[in-house]
């Protein structure tokens, strides 16, 4: 099987091409814009497995595209985009260009033919903000971003529908939630938080910190996407989701406590603009259609987590 990933060199993208090199036969093709949250040296190092080659390319661009289409896939699965909130609200271009119109080019070329299968890689963040009593976000729950990083999200999945209706092209999309685990950029949260501790400097925490995240652990993440691209069908949305509802606050403590750091190093800084309250989502159509089944508990997974970015901080880099 040949297998198409855009976003190939970013967290989730890095993770899930060591899983398909580790656990499959498939021969991989990456496009990736290297941008900063890319992991160009960890790309290099897979550039040694026959299975693997990689193009530095935009997915927004035509051109780009066109260079990767140079065979046929049985599969593309959809990982760039722009993702980080306080950027998208200081500025959304690249979110726009990235999300909505790298999708679209993408479109394009599966309705040429080029690819047999596309997954659409989103997030639970398209469906907004849940009250403590809600139920969790199930497939069919309606689309309510509140910032401009999910409104592209959801701007793209939008047109991943719209082109299965239309044209009954091969989609499936995946909405997860928050993962977590190695190859993350220093500027998500508990990767911050863990930098920020090993180094003894002030943890911001916005507003109370009682914001509540489902937390995924990244090779979890992988393995269900992996699981979809075998078995999903045409045109279904499966969410991806940890089950592990933790506020903001709660998460930062515990990784005080693994690292031995003082709960002094927490700062309460002004809450982010347009910052959801809640996230949940209910992963049971995955789990029941699909078999799907979590390997790691979360307190596993945190601790793997925390070891990888302080083995990272001592000197042992990427």
């Amino acid at each position: 099987m040949n297998v198409l990933v855009t976003g190939g060199a970013g967290f989730i993208g890095v993770n899930f091409l060591h899983y398909l090199l580790k656990k499959t036969t498939y021969d991989v093709t990456v496009i990736d814009y290297l941008t900063y949250a890319s992991h160009p040296k960890e790309i290099k190092r897979l550039i040694s497995n026959p299975r693997f080659r990689f193009f530095k390319g935009n997915v927004a661009v035509k051109e780009d595209i066109e260079v990767v289409m140079d065979r046929e896939y049985e599969a593309l699965i959809h990982f760039a985009a722009e993702s980080h909130v306080d950027k998208s609200i200081q500025n959304a271009d690249n979110f726009i260009d990235a999300n909505i119109v790298g999708t679209y080019q993408l479109l394009k070329q599966l309705s040429k033919g080029f690819v047999k299968k596309m997954i659409h890689i989103s997030t639970d963040e398209v469906y907004g903000s849940l009250n403590l009593g809600d139920q969790p976000f199930m497939e069919i729950s309606p689309l309510s971003p509140n910032n401009p990083y999910s409104a592209t999200k959801a701007s793209s999945d939008l047109l991943v529908q719209a082109y299965y209706e239309t044209f009954r092209l091969p989609l499936i999309t995946t909405r997860c939630s928050n993962n977590f685990g190695p190859f993350q950029h220093v500027e998500k949260f508990i990767p911050t938080i863990v930098y920020n501790a090993f180094h003894n400097r002030k943890i911001p925490l916005y507003g109370d910190g009682m914001q509540i995240r489902d937390w995924l652990f990244v090779e979890d993440h992988c393995a269900a996407i992996a699981l979809i691209l075998e078995r999903g069908k045409n045109g279904e949305v499966y969410n991806i989701g940890g089950g592990n509802e933790k506020t903001n606050i709660d998460v930062l403590m515990e990784i005080l406590n693994m690292m031995g750091k003082s709960q002094n190093l927490v700062e309460y800084v002004r809450d982010r603009k347009g910052h959801d309250r809640r996230y949940a989502i209910n992963s049971s159509k995955l789990q029941n259609e699909l078999g799907w089944k979590q390997e790691f508990q979360f307190e596993e997974a945190l601790k793997k987590t925390v070891q990888w970015y302080t083995n990272i901080f001592k000197g042992k880099f990427l």
